[in-house]
């Protein structure tokens, strides 16, 4: 049993070292607890865990807290990446760090504080948490550039009850400034980017030993062959980069970009331009919503959105329907919104929940469901 009465997720990285730093500092009985979610498969691979779980004791070992540890990569493989696997042969692009923090940093983590003897967990996330008598509101991390809680909305009462955020109400340049005041081994390190999983390796790479290669065709939306793809999976809505498509004849010498999928007869659609009309929808509909408070604030009600992580904030109404999903339409219209990815909604600063995008109106999306049907 650990006599700390919060443990902080110690992940080798900046954040959650001045997270803890400022606990510390605070006066709070912390400890720290070094998460393995991931097992190095035996491709090599680099996903910096042994430099991660080295730099988490050293930090530890700098500000004089005791640090555990925990594997969770079992837990992981069942509840995240399983799912992630399977979006992917759907043909849908899922969110793994969306799921990442419900299903292990605030379950399997926050489990495991408690067993230890706590009473709360924290972590670096750039988010906030106002508590209202027994509400807990998610709000934004001051620093817009780095809010996190697009990626939090699947949190629920209890667990925000049983969370700090100390790192909430700062910028990311100050956070460097105060690890490299206090001396600590991470204030230089650079941010993790992307997947754990997959880490620096080439993404199509790592997914083509779980999903693979399956080559088809790839043809405009009016059904001109413009080349081959290694396999529709590999690909989402809007990407640019790997197509591999050079000069092709009757066409400008201009960027082409993904604008659909049909996994059902292997084909690959692209167009020429990043704003191309394929590309657009305003209208989008989700699977079944998740609310921070546990209920809509309406049947139907005007709020702000984001169908992407840093996105700029999106006017929209959203019609509550009566198995729980969305009906969602925006007031402009939105380019590239993806199935499988997550439409987070927002009221002023606060997160209010959100929803896995089923489907958009996307004219193409619309015409390949029609035939499909």
């Amino acid at each position: 049993m650990s006599s700390a009465r919060i443990i902080v997720g110690m992940s080798g990285g900046v954040d959650s070292s001045v997270a803890a730093l400022r606990l510390r500092d605070a006066g709070e009985p912390i400890a720290g607890l070094f998460m393995q979610n991931w097992t190095e498969d035996s491709q090599g691979g680099d996903c910096r865990a042994e430099e991660d779980r080295r730099d988490a004791v050293a930090v530890c070992g700098r500000l004089g807290i005791p640090i555990h540890f925990r594997d969770f990569s079992g837990e992981y493989w069942d509840g995240v990446f399983e799912h992630f696997l399977a979006e992917y042969a759907a043909g849908r692009t899922p969110n793994p760090d969306v799921l990442c923090n419900r299903e292990i940093k605030f379950k399997h983590f926050l489990d495991a504080a408690r067993e230890l003897g706590a009473e709360s967990i924290a972590t670096g996330h750039y988010a906030r948490v106002v508590r209202e008598g027994r509400r807990q509101r998610l709000l934004r991390g001051r620093d817009r550039g780095k809010d996190q809680s697009y990626f939090l909305h699947q949190l629920g009462q209890a667990q925000l009850a049983a969370t700090e955020f100390p790192l909430g109400e700062l910028p990311k340049p100050e956070v460097r400034r105060i690890a490299e005041d206090a001396g600590l081994p991470t204030a230089a390190k650079k941010d993790s980017t992307g997947i754990c999983f997959i880490g620096e390796r080439d993404f199509r790479e790592f997914l083509s030993r779980y999903l693979p290669a399956r080559p088809g065709e790839m043809l405009t939306p009016d059904g001109r062959a413009i080349g081959e793809h290694p396999g529709v999976f590999y690909f989402t809505l809007g990407q640019r980069e790997g197509l591999n498509i050079g000069g092709v004849k009757g066409f400008e010498a201009a960027p082409w970009y993904v604008v659909g999928k049909d996994v059902a007869r292997n084909i690959l659609y692209v167009d020429q331009g990043a704003d191309s009309r394929w590309l657009r929808s305003q209208r989008l509909w989700s699977e079944t919503a998740h609310w921070i408070a546990g209920a809509p604030p309406a049947a139907r009600f005007a709020c702000t959105a984001q169908v992407r992580y840093r996105q700029d904030d999106q006017a929209c109404e959203v019609e509550v329907r009566e198995d729980g999903t969305l009906e969602i339409v925006f007031a402009e219209p939105q380019r590239a919104v993806t199935p499988g990815q997550s439409v987070v909604l927002y009221d002023g600063e606060e997160c209010i929940g959100g929803a896995v995008i089923a489907a958009t109106d996307a004219p193409l999306e619309q015409r390949l469901r029609s035939e499909a049907a």
